[in-house]
Formats: C-alpha cells, structure tokens, sequence
C-alpha cells in the first residue's frame, strides 16, 4: 500500500510552489494552509509534507506559526521540511508541533550531525535526497554537493535511516510525471528503506504506477493545486487502498 502526502510549500505564510527548486519560479495559490490542511484531512490523508522553503534557504526555520496552527489541530501526522541546520533549529521544530523532521543539507555538510539525530531520534529523522543529474543539492537546492544520491543514503542506514523523500530536481514542479527509473534503481539497491516519490506527480496515473512499483509514499503538491488532480480522486484512491 502506497501512502498519498500533500504538500504544503510555504514562503510568507501562503501556500507557494517553484519549478525546480528556482525561486524566481515562485507561484502563490489561495488558501489558507490551515484550511488545506483540513481539506486534505477530510479526504482521508493521514500525513502532510509541509516545507518552509524561506527556511530551506537560510539558517533557521522561518514559517513556524504556520507548523504550529497545522500541528494543533491534531488530524495530521507532519513531516517538515526547511531550515533545520543545528539543534536549536530541531529542537524549534519539535516544539512547534511537527511529528518528523526532513534532514537535507545537514545531512551532505554535517552526515556526523545527522548520524546522532538518527540515533537519538529515530524514525522520526527523514532524509530529504535532493538531486540533479544525480547528485545531492544543498541550500534549498541552490548549491551542488557533489555527493553521489545512493553515496548519501548509504552511509545512514547503519545509523538507523528508516524513510528516504528523494526529489528529482529536474521533474519538481514541471508535471512531467515522477523519474519512475531512479526509483525503481533505489528500491532495488535499498529494499528495506521507504522511498518516497517528490517531484513530477501530474495525475492519478503518476500514484497508481508509483504503487505498482512497490514505492511507499509518493509527494502530491502542485497537481492538486492546478486541478489535475481533485481532492475526491485522492479521496477515492485512499480508500480503495484501504479495501
């Protein structure tokens, strides 16, 4: 069974997406994130994929009161995502109400950082592998690593790495459909680690072929946002999952 998880990119407070990590891409949609929040709640989701990308971009977190208003209603579990580069930074976030932490460029620039938040944390530490052409951008995808994708992964899962978001840079945002080969490539290498899909979901299609190829999650972002996909199709979906 595939898990469907909305997302919620926020810059200022409002529901924003890129195209390919470019901010200069930057595109506001309505809502209150709150409300879309509920909404995809309401349709049987049970996880939100929330990226603070003003803080993916600098040193601290910086939309906390959105993760705060989000996390007290209690009907979400919340991965987040943007500007966790120490422990103050952690600690800020576990404090605003979110369930996991997605670990980026702390994962490339400090992996020794990131082995302890493993090993303290547990399944609660989600690695965010963002690449392009293979290797792992930093920085709010600003900034070339040059760390090798399945390089970065292998070095955390004797540190305990349970669940993996890896983002094809070059599909994030475009609705071009998921990298399905890069996938199926890490699911074979990495059997026992929960991959989830980000980038490129333009239709039910894209969720129901990223089950078939046995992936745990797959990231649902702008094709909601543009109506390519409804909120009754997700809904229809995660029922049918259910049986």
């Amino acid at each position: 069974m595939i898990e469907i998880i909305p997302a919620i990119d926020i810059i200022e407070g409002r529901c924003t997406r890129l195209s390919q990590g470019d901010y200069a891409t930057r595109k506001d949609y309505g809502g209150d994130p709150v409300e879309w929040a509920r909404a995809f709640a309401g349709c049987g989701a049970g996880r939100l994929h929330l990226v603070d990308l003003e803080g993916a971009k600098s040193s601290s977190p910086k939309n906390l009161r959105t993760l705060e208003k989000i996390a007290s209603l209690g009907i979400l579990t919340i991965e987040w995502g943007g500007g966790i580069k120490d422990d103050v930074a952690l600690a800020s976030v576990w404090s605003a109400g979110a369930d996991q932490a997605i670990i980026g460029s702390i994962a490339a620039s400090r992996p020794e950082l990131m082995k302890e938040w493993l090993q303290k944390w547990g399944e609660r530490i989600i690695l965010g592998a963002d690449a392009r052409d293979g290797k792992v951008a930093v920085s709010g995808w600003l900034e070339d690593s040059g760390i090798a994708l399945e390089d970065l992964i292998s070095q955390f899962l004797p540190a305990g790495l349970a669940r993996a978001i890896v983002t094809d840079i070059s599909r994030d945002g475009m609705l071009q459909g998921p990298s399905f080969d890069l996938y199926s490539a890490l699911k074979a290498k990495f059997p026992d680690l929960k991959i989830v899909v980000s980038g490129g979901v333009s239709s039910m299609d894209d969720i129901s072929k990223s089950a078939d190829k046995g992936l745990d999650g797959v990231i649902v972002g702008r094709a909601i946002y543009e109506n390519r996909i409804s909120l009754k199709d997700l809904e229809a979906f995660i029922c049918s999952q259910k049986g």
